[in-house]
């Protein structure tokens, strides 16, 4: 972040001394940023899950609960705003995912987190789903920033072989591997090697992006007799592949606190988009509205934590509204890094809320908008588009979105469909992959072979 925002941020955080006198932060944080995919918002115990969380739930009690947390309605959007601090709509990413067959990604041209956090000094890893492009080498983690990389690139990979459709995808430093064993604790074992080997002297970017609880539905079996109360067989597996993350978590943790390196590091976690609840979804958001895929606040407010003992305020509740692409922002500040060569950024520097209770600086935001759909946040007002109809609620007395004021309050509906129009005229065309052609073949490695 630019010096100016810097001095912004640490002007703020003064004063708000009184609510938390150790909030100001020193430069150059280790950043372990951990995201799980498709977790609901009750899917965690700090919010009242049957789903056992320990490892979260300490997050959870030592750091700050981020309550108004929101994210994209999908997988590689929401990704994809953390990496540019943009909105999806800036580069072509806001409808769907990046299929295995798509030939697009997340565009050359965008300067992501991972590279200002490299040219700052930071080393740079990422273990778990890219899921932002593989269609050539240039697209791999490797090549946008990543001095390190671990994982897979597709979604929705099978958890015991790696495979998706048909082609292998496991890999490290973007080559092929082949490994033997769950993908959740394979994760966390490539997290813990890091970490053990990791000079301290040099600030650490880790970002763990767990392909868990996503589809298909597999577990260790020693977890799902876990949750042999469950009656629902979905539901049973989906809550045992999250605690199996948690164990992961736990073992990331405390591969940090082995190291010496816990009490100088800011440990984020959060969703990359709400629970699955259609069809055999199995994720649970209650009391919030719908799940995954939605742009009602099921879809895309989710469970979220940030946690740096001493310097974020044990057990605190943080109401301020942030989003994903709010965390590069924040984090590029954290980390004295520059954002000279990055296009202009949607997102805004948020240590200030995270870290004393400040009132966020962000009155109003886009959730997303596409050609018949969309919806923004102003203030506590959300209009949410479907179609040609339009809804309208105020979350500050309805957060379950439960009655529509587009009738009653013309005049705000007016505003903010100004605003959701202002952001359509603005997008770019959407990169969509259409459908599987019948003449498709998986490639043996995924991201390797010629296609």
């Amino acid at each position: 972040m630019c010096k100016i925002h810097r001095i912004v941020t640490l002007a703020c955080l003064s004063a708000c001394a009184p609510l938390m006198p150790q909030a100001s932060a020193p430069v150059r944080p280790h950043i372990v940023f951990l995201l799980a995919d498709d977790l609901g918002w009750k899917d965690v115990g700090f919010h009242g899950s049957e789903i056992s969380t320990p490892h979260i739930d300490q997050l959870a009690r030592e750091g700050a609960r981020l309550e108004q947390f929101y994210v994209m309605p999908v997988c590689s959007p929401t990704r994809a705003c953390l990496m540019t601090g943009r909105y999806p709509i800036r580069y072509g990413l806001q409808t769907g995912v990046v299929r295995p067959w798509a030939n697009h990604g997340l565009p050359l041209d965008e300067y992501l987190l991972p590279q200002a956090l490299r040219a700052a000094g930071y080393v740079t890893a990422i273990c778990g789903k890219w899921h932002l492009g593989h269609i050539g080498r240039e697209y791999l983690p490797t090549s946008r920033g990543f001095d390190h990389q671990y994982g897979h690139y597709n979604g929705a990979i099978e958890y015991f072989t790696h495979m998706r459709d048909g082609g292998h995808d496991w890999n490290r430093d973007d080559e092929p591997v082949s490994e033997e064993g769950y993908a959740t604790n394979l994760i966390a074992t490539e997290c813990e090697r890091l970490i053990a080997g990791h000079d301290k002297a040099k600030p650490l970017f880790l970002y763990v992006p767990f392909n868990a609880p996503h589809t298909p539905l597999e577990a260790p079996k020693e977890y799902i007799e876990k949750y042999a109360e469950i009656g629902k067989q979905n539901r049973r597996k989906f809550a045992a592949m999250i605690t199996c993350m948690d164990d992961a978590i736990g073992r990331i943790l405390h591969a940090l606190d082995e190291r010496g390196m816990r009490e100088d590091s800011l440990v984020f976690f959060a969703s990359d988009n709400g629970g699955p609840v259609r069809g055999r979804g199995a994720g649970n958001n209650r009391p919030l509205r719908s799940g995954k895929h939605s742009l009602y606040e099921g879809g895309v407010r989710v469970p979220a934590v940030a946690c740096w003992p001493g310097r974020i305020k044990a057990g605190s509740a943080v109401a301020g509204v942030i989003h994903m692409v709010d965390m590069h922002a924040t984090l590029l500040g954290l980390a004295g890094a520059s954002t000279e060569g990055s296009k202009p950024l949607d997102g805004l520097d948020a240590w200030a809320v995270i870290a004393a209770g400040a009132s966020s600086a962000r009155t109003e935001m886009l959730l997303n908008v596409e050609t018949s759909s969309g919806a923004v946040r102003v203030g506590d007002w959300k209009l949410v588009r479907n179609g040609d109809g339009y809804e309208l609620f105020d979350l500050a007395n309805d957060p379950g979105e439960k009655v529509n004021l587009a009738s009653k309050n013309r005049k705000k509906l007016a505003e903010l469909k100004g605003r959701l129009a202002h952001y359509a005229d603005a997008a770019v065309e959407a990169k969509v992959a259409g459908k599987l052609g019948k003449d498709f073949k998986s490639p043996k490695y995924w991201g390797h072979d010629d296609r």
